[in-house]
């Protein structure tokens, strides 16, 4: 059995100062070398969250905003806590679960497009709001981003886009489905839609409103081109303009596929499970069968915002009617 080295000295000096044989000078140095019996270890905090992956010639680099603890027991809906929990426990979980909110940095080597912008302050202290650390921790600065494509306009997606009025990007264009931009930014929902809280619509027009002010939101309808290899994919249900982005370069492609899942070890193996943040939840969920079986029979590669970052992997399908979300290989190779 192999000794700590550090720890026979101090024993040694201990045992030789009780016995009168070294002077009391030593205690000092026995002291500071032997471990307290109840030490706790010091909490500190994660390093930055970056973890960059190639499609073709295109750099991807995914970017933590932090994450929040959720109570699915209070927010998923169509299912029931004890349902809830046995899915937790088979996936090594409980209840409430951490949710990581991911955005990512796609350069195209001419373009810097922003796929999501995390919260912000929005969430509050502690929660959330690490984005634009990150961000540089990558090497680039906010200034730099020629695009932002929001997945939809929900806070942890539109909440980093403002810090205190002011626009965070101030060079880029923000691309959204058209019915988001409808439904948030219209002055007469204002108060909330059928039930939908207003927080949703005060927080869009703090957020997206300055940029839309400014010129700076380009709605998209349908299947749209942005530019060449990046094309924004309706697919509505957790809100109306809510939308994949698919990069595609030299035959390699993945889709960002924003709030089509919220918790994996829930959601995968049962897509029928909804959350209260969907606007049509009967819509989301037949949404996220749907584009599930796509992703399992293409077999490409996706990026979740809420999926454990980095967030990346493949959509595989199972037999019974559930799906599993396996993430990619961890990679730190230079080049790759």
């Amino acid at each position: 059995m192999r000794v700590n080295s550090f720890f026979i000295p101090s024993v040694m000096a201990v045992s030789l100062l009780m016995a009168g044989l070294l002077p009391s000078t030593v205690n000092a140095a026995a002291d500071t070398q032997v471990m307290p019996m109840h030490a706790a270890a010091q909490a500190r905090a994660q390093a930055p969250g970056v973890y960059r992956y190639r499609v073709g010639d295109i750099q991807v680099t995914a970017l933590s905003d932090g994450t929040v603890p959720q109570d699915l027991h209070t927010l998923l809906t169509n299912t029931s806590p004890n349902e809830i929990d046995g899915l937790l426990r088979h996936s090594f979980l409980s209840n409430p679960v951490e949710a990581s909110i991911n955005a990512y940095l796609i350069d195209t080597g001419t373009r810097l497009l922003l796929v999501d912008t995390g919260s912000g302050s929005l969430f509050g202290p502690g929660n959330g709001g690490k984005l634009i650390g990150n961000l540089k921790a990558a090497g680039y600065s906010p200034a730099q981003i020629d695009d932002v494509l929001l997945t939809h306009i929900h806070t942890d997606h539109s909440g980093g886009l403002t810090s205190e009025g002011q626009l965070v990007f101030p060079n880029a264009t923000i691309h959204a489905g058209k019915p988001d931009v409808d439904l948030f930014l219209d002055p007469a929902n204002i108060h909330g839609v059928g039930g939908y809280d207003k927080k949703y619509f005060e927080e869009a027009v703090k957020t997206v409103g300055p940029y839309a002010k400014a010129g700076k939101v380009a709605p998209f309808s349908g299947v749209t081109q942005l530019y060449p290899g990046i094309t924004a994919i309706p697919t509505p249900g957790h809100t109306p303009g809510h939308s994949f982005y698919r990069i595609e370069s030299k035959g390699e492609a993945i889709e960002f596929i924003g709030d089509i899942v919220h918790v994996a070890s829930v959601q995968f193996p049962k897509p029928r499970i909804t959350i209260v943040y969907d606007v049509s939840p009967k819509e989301a969920a037949a949404e996220r069968k749907k584009q599930f079986a796509i992703a399992a029979s293409q077999r490409e590669l996706v990026a979740g915002a809420h999926l454990p970052f980095p967030g990346l992997g493949h959509i595989r399908a199972e037999t019974g009617g559930g799906f599993t979300f396996v993430p990619v290989d961890y990679r730190d190779r230079d080049g790759r």
